[in-house]
């Protein structure tokens, strides 16, 4: 603790370097807030209400088989509602675009003959036909079932730039797509597990 007379002898260059760090962690706690407000992924709930009302979807059996092609009011639910039906693993990534921990469920169907549907509203996003083994640890994919039922977003979260993978129906978090898959398409649809059903053709 400092009296009056020691205080006015501690130089001005101790307490101008004082108030200059103080100052820099600061402005630093400050620039790191906002980078990470600014760059988390949005919630879905705030996406949905950027997009349209009614949505045209390709409907699937589960044998991949095509049957038509329809126009319907886009699934719009609260978080409440979403959280009642969801798995608590399958809501953090569908509804607020969190990424399940690499090897949980990269071959959920065993190669088995179906289609992959979404976990929040059954859309038909990836037939098994199209499934490979990427080595990354998720399902993985090089094109979707139909291009009418995803919908592809710039994600610039994480300070990263990359292509987000969403259901068009419901808006459900899917996963990203990259270019680093096999021919025909040169695509890799980076799916995570707990997004997706699998429906097993009969």
């Amino acid at each position: 603790m400092f009296t009056l007379d020691e205080k006015d002898k501690i130089p001005s260059t101790f307490i101008g370097r004082r108030y200059f760090l103080a100052g820099s962690v600061a402005v630093g706690a400050a620039l790191a807030w906002f980078y990470t407000e600014r760059h988390q992924p949005k919630h879905a709930e705030a996406e949905a209400a950027e997009l349209p009302k009614t949505v045209t979807i390709v409907e699937f059996t589960d044998a991949g088989q095509r049957t038509a092609s329809v126009t319907v009011d886009r699934i719009v639910k609260t978080e409440d509602e979403w959280k009642k039906q969801l798995s608590p693993d399958s809501f953090e990534v569908t509804r607020h675009a969190a990424t399940e921990r690499p090897y949980t469920n990269e071959n959920p169907n065993v190669h088995a003959r179906g289609v992959f549907r979404c976990i929040c509203c059954e859309t038909a996003l990836f037939d098994s036909n199209t499934k490979f083994e990427s080595g990354t640890g998720w399902p993985s994919f090089w094109a979707p079932i139909a291009k009418e039922n995803i919908l592809e977003t710039i994600d610039s979260s994480l300070g990263m730039v990359r292509t987000e993978v969403s259901c068009r129906l419901c808006n459900a978090h899917l996963g990203h797509v990259f270019d680093d898959g096999p021919r025909p398409t040169g695509l890799r649809y980076c799916m995570n597990s707990v997004a997706m059903r699998f429906a097993k053709a009969a």
